[in-house]
């Protein structure tokens, strides 16, 4: 435990060197970058669209450098005349989700993706890089962006900004952001129930619940044409604000939404940290996608509290499923190298996973059995493959919501570590 805490430590005190800089080579505006992300199962390349400029930004202005090294993408961005790393952020994409897919052999697509920043004083280069089967990260794309471009779109947009739980400073606060999705004219009210309904949910689970104080939570508002998202599977084809579908990669409960920019648009009317879109429907369903954006159903009777927490953790704290599915065609991580994901591990370097919480009379790995019913080890079968993937314990929001109702240790350190490094 002390290692680890070490660690973290040294981590922490690396990103802060940066504190001292936010003034120098940024102002309080955000700059977002939309591009698209194209390619198939072996290659990818990024493909440059437009600047744009968003009244503020909510993120964090001490730890500027990402210190978790966590997501299968990250961008750095540069100080041009002096080459010096003044901003980086991870994330994940549904381009590389899908390029996992059977589909991804044997055709290219282009996805549409933005970036956000805080808008920068000077000159800067922005490099995007993504990481190999290895886990090792690679330059993909870089660019350069000047804050006296006269192309910088300043476009007002017509979205409506709501207050839900504001607690302080978005500097020193995670900040939520809640979007409305096929809500029509005259369910203003409904939605903005539903986020503090969300809220209320959110903060029911440790440890978000103890941590309520540390949180800004804000909607904003349009009105979709027609209620609901689209359902391809029964024909349903709605006008909404997001354009959300099931059906996702033809997987029914897959709720998303291919146009990341708009997301990204919508949520820019606010100070934000990370965005979570609410749909109108009842029809069970979701999806998350670390520091990119999360979406569940607002109105399905039972379950929308864990499906929200659930793919919340996927968002916030770039947590694995720890499922496994026996129907998996596609191995999505090699056994020989140790995942990024906090929750899961090969054991090809578990030092730095969660091994600091096993007992040492615990086996690793850990028979899946009654009598470590409840006990912290080294479970087989997650991240969607049955062999070769390990996850901590029998039974976690992560892996399963029937009779469960909290996260795993392991979880619950990774989501205050991510509360911790953006509070500071």
């Amino acid at each position: 435990m002390k290692k680890t805490i070490s660690i973290i430590t040294g981590c922490l005190a690396a990103a802060s060197v940066f504190a001292q800089d936010f003034d120098r080579y940024f102002d309080s505006s955000a700059l977002r970058f939309d591009y698209y992300r194209c390619g198939n199962s072996q290659n990818e390349q990024i493909f440059e669209d437009s600047f744009h400029k968003e009244a503020m930004w909510g993120g964090n202005r001490v730890n500027l450098i990402d210190t978790l090294n966590r997501g299968e993408h990250q961008v750095r961005v540069y100080d041009l005349e002096t080459n010096e790393l003044i901003f980086s952020d991870g994330h994940n994409s549904l381009f590389q989700e899908w390029r996992t897919l059977p589909e991804a052999k044997r055709k290219l697509k282009a996805f549409p993706e933005a970036f956000t920043m805080p808008f920068p004083k000077r000159p800067v280069r922005i490099e995007f890089l993504s990481r190999d089967r290895k886990g090792v990260f690679h330059p993909v794309f870089e660019t350069e962006a000047y804050p006296s471009d006269r192309f910088i779109s300043n476009e007002k947009r017509p979205y409506q900004p709501i207050d839900i739980q504001i607690t302080g400073d978005p500097a020193q606060r995670v900040d939520i952001v809640l979007l409305s999705e096929g809500y029509t004219e005259g369910q203003r009210e409904l939605f903005e129930s539903d986020c503090r309904k969300f809220a209320d949910e959110l903060f029911s689970f440790s440890p978000y619940r103890e941590n309520r104080n540390r949180f800004n939570v804000r909607g904003v508002w349009k009105a979709s044409v027609d209620c609901g998202p689209d359902i391809p599977g029964d024909s349903v084809w709605n006008n909404t604000v997001l354009n959300v579908s099931f059906y996702t990669f033809d997987s029914e409960r897959y709720q998303m939404t291919y146009d990341y920019r708009k997301v990204k648009e919508m949520a820019g009317t606010v100070p934000y940290d990370f965005i979570y879109i609410l749909s109108n429907t009842q029809k069970y369903g979701g999806g998350g996608i670390f520091n990119f954006y999360g979406i569940g159903s607002s109105a399905n009777p039972g379950l929308a509290a864990k499906v929200h927490v659930h793919e919340f953790g996927h968002l916030f704290a770039g947590l694995a499923d720890e499922y496994a599915d026996n129907g998996c065609t596609e191995e999505l991580y090699v056994t020989d190298v140790e995942p990024w994901e906090p929750n899961i591990t090969t054991l090809v370097d578990f030092d730095q996973k969660w091994k600091h919480l096993v007992a040492d009379d615990t086996p690793v790995p850990t028979p899946i059995d009654s009598a470590y019913q409840s006990v912290v080890g080294v479970y087989e079968g997650a991240g969607y493959m049955t062999k070769g993937i390990y996850r901590p314990i029998q039974k976690c929001l992560m892996r399963e919501f029937g009779g469960v109702e909290e996260f795993c240790p392991v979880c619950t350190e990774s989501i205050i570590r991510q509360i911790d490094r953006i509070c500071q």
